[in-house]
Formats: C-alpha cells, structure tokens, sequence
C-alpha cells in the first residue's frame, strides 16, 4: 500500500451534524435527536474504539508478536501464515471490489467527507474505469470521488453474502473460524462484546456501577453507539470491518480513518456529532495516540492488552469494568438517581 498524498487543503466539512445508530438508518436532524433524548431522560453512550490489536488481530499476527508473548505455547509461524492469508483477502477486496487501485492515494476521513459533491446521478450505468478520475483536487474530481464513496458504501449496507460467492464465502468461514481458534476466542469475544455494548444482548453478569445499583444495557433509559477511529486509511479498515464480521455492529458513517488528521481531530468530530449533557463517551485502544486523545477530550480511556493474563483483552474485557470507567468520569447512575430525587423536592 502506498501512504496517501496530504492535501494542502482538506476537501471535507467537519463530520456530518447527525447521529447515525448502529442498526439503524442516520437521524438527518442532530437537534431533534438530541431532543428526544434529552426529553425522555435517555443517555446516549458512545463506545469509540481502535480496530487493529484491539477488536482486531493482525498486525500482532503478521509480525509474530501475539505469539510470541505465549513463551513457546503458540506456533509463531502458524500465526505469521494466518496473517497473510487475512493481508491477500482484505487486499484483493479493496482492489477488485471498492475502488482502491484508484482511490489509494486519497485517503478521506469518513465517507460522508465529499458527499456535497454528490449530485445524486443514478450510477447503475456509470463506467468508473472511463470516467477521466484523477486527483480530487477539483470539484469534477471531488463529485467523481464522491461517486466511488456512495457505491462502497452500499455495497458496505450490502453485506459480503452478497458479494462473495458459496465457495468463497466457505474459505472466509474457515479462516475466520481458524483464526479465533488460533487466538482464543479473541475475535467472536471482540464481536460478542461489540453486541454488548450495543445492547443487542444481556450480559449474563450483570453489571455494577460503582454505588450497588444494577446496570443493564438492555436497559430502555440507554442507547448505546459503537464508533470505529482507526489510524489505518478508510477503505481497508471498512474491508476489515467487513472480513472480520463487524459490519452489522459498526455502520460504515461511524467508520472514521485519522491517517492524514489525526486521533484527536476525530474525536471532536465525534463530540460534535453527539453533543449532548446526556451523552457519555469512552474510548478503548491499545495504541498511545488515542489514549492522549481521550486525556485531551476528557473522555475515560481502556488499554487493550492482548498478552496472556490480561483482564483487558478479549476474552476478558466485561461490561462491569466498562461501568467503572465511565463511573469514574460522569459519575454513577445511582448520584444520577439520587440528584434527580432531591431536585424533585425542590
């Protein structure tokens, strides 16, 4: 891959004002969003989080270092030869389905970054290898980018049983399958907890906040949204989203690439997007840049730890110490309960 051109000026808005649900179609109105939650006491909590050595492996995988932290329980060349069979899909997904021969160089944030050039032309005929696509350094350019953006981002909606064929879908299976074997369970134990957080499923230990009270992310006083800021660039990282079984809980709007901006300026997006007294955010990573992001936002941050004996790995990582974390920063539901009880007598 090559590193994406830096453009002197960034040709995108600051991230789309609306909150996109996991799950759900994108609320065009943040105001009216806000309102509503706001009106029926809801708090919103917004789980940010790192893909790779986080709710992914491979990097670890492909350089060895996941294995070798076991001290000779795990065949290093085994994981080497996983990582690069993972490398060739998400490469020749990238490649054959979502434009990145041509689009590799011009690295955006997020997808939405150009869709005001979007003019809506129906693409079910448009050639995109004739189409004169060079540098998006000029509105025809930007509009011809915007194009490409729209169609990955559909065929993200779509799904891979949609892509892939029968026989192709039984050797993704399989290396999936081989790989959480491989890992312990890391990958279906990212993905369980993602549902998790979403809401999506009872955790069968229920969670404690810090004052006794039950927390339930079931509970219909919570919504919960789960955010991608990855420093990888932005299609690749929706491709793996896509291999690694996380599309239906990470939309493609909440996919965010800081390549060429940054953690820190991704995380503002993220806080103007969902700019509300009753939003709660939390980041969880493995990497020293979003840690200092997080400081930098006052948000509270998790390290991801994939070494053996960890508790903030996966398997491992519990809803219970989630709560601890955003306790230690907003506060427990049960203050919330308390405060909301004596200014009711007041």
């Amino acid at each position: 891959m090559q590193t994406p051109n830096s453009l002197s000026s960034p040709p995108f808005p600051p991230s789309p004002k609306r909150i996109k649900m996991d799950g759900d179609s994108a609320v065009p109105d943040q105001n009216v969003e806000t309102s509503l939650v706001k009106s029926m006491g809801h708090v919103t909590n917004v789980y940010i989080w790192d893909m790779d050595e986080t709710l992914i492996l491979l990097k670890s995988l492909l350089y060895g270092t996941y294995a070798e932290a076991f001290k000779g329980l795990k065949d290093v060349a085994k994981g080497v030869k996983i990582g690069k069979l993972w490398e060739d899909h998400i490469l020749r997904l990238c490649d054959d389905l979502f434009f990145y021969e041509q689009i590799e160089n011009y690295n955006m944030p997020f997808l939405d970054a150009l869709s005001r050039y979007d003019d809506g032309r129906d693409l079910s005929d448009y050639d995109f290898n004739q189409d004169g696509f060079s540098s998006p350094s000029d509105e025809a350019n930007k509009r011809k980018l915007a194009y490409r953006h729209r169609v990955i981002a559909n065929k993200y909606k779509q799904g891979l049983p949609d892509v892939f064929d029968q026989e192709m879908m039984k050797v993704w299976d399989e290396l999936y399958d081989l790989t959480d074997d491989y890992t312990d369970r890391w990958l279906s134990s990212a993905r369980e907890f993602l549902e998790l957080c979403s809401g999506r499923k009872e955790d069968p230990v229920p969670c404690l906040a810090s004052g006794g009270g039950m927390v339930s992310h079931t509970d219909n006083k919570f919504e919960h949204v789960n955010v991608l800021v990855t420093s990888g660039s932005l299609i690749p990282s929706l491709v793996k989203c896509l291999l690694f079984r996380l599309d239906n809980l990470i939309t493609h709007g909440n996919v965010y690439s800081s390549w060429e901006v940054g953690k820190l300026q991704c995380f503002q997006w993220i806080n103007e997007r969902f700019n509300s007294p009753n939003v709660h955010f939390c980041v969880i990573g493995d990497g020293w840049e979003e840690c200092e992001a997080a400081q930098a936002m006052q948000w509270p941050f998790i390290k991801i730890d994939p070494c053996p004996g960890s508790g903030h790995r996966f398997p491992g990582l519990t809803l219970r110490t989630l709560s601890y974390y955003f306790d230690v920063v907003y506060g427990s539901s049960d203050a919330e309960n308390d405060q909301d009880k004596s200014s009711s007598h007041v």
